[in-house]
């Protein structure tokens, strides 16, 4: 696995695990959500500076980062969509 897929799969999957949207973890690490999703489908090119920042902000070392996924791990899902809880829906009379 290249470099790049290896940080993205990573920061997915602690990120995830933990249970923390995108939006937020882009915003306690002072970068821009958009550049969060980019790192995450690996379009983004991320400095080591920042790498250390995600690092920081999830509180993992930075090696972390680079662990190789076991074979056959399947890649990391998503969280639930959207921003409010879920809602029962209520039968029509």
């Amino acid at each position: 696995m290249k470099a790049r897929a290896l940080v993205a799969w990573n920061v997915r999957r602690i990120r995830v695990d933990r249970g923390i949207p995108q939006e937020q973890l882009a915003y306690d690490a002072g970068i821009d959500r958009s550049y969060m999703s980019g790192l995450e489908r690996q379009s983004a090119n991320p400095t080591i500076d920042l790498l250390d920042r995600i690092a920081d902000t999830l509180d993992v070392h930075l090696s972390e980062l680079f662990v190789q996924p076991p074979r056959g791990a399947t890649a990391p899902g998503t969280l639930r969509k959207g921003r409010k809880p879920a809602r029962r829906h209520r039968r029509k009379r």
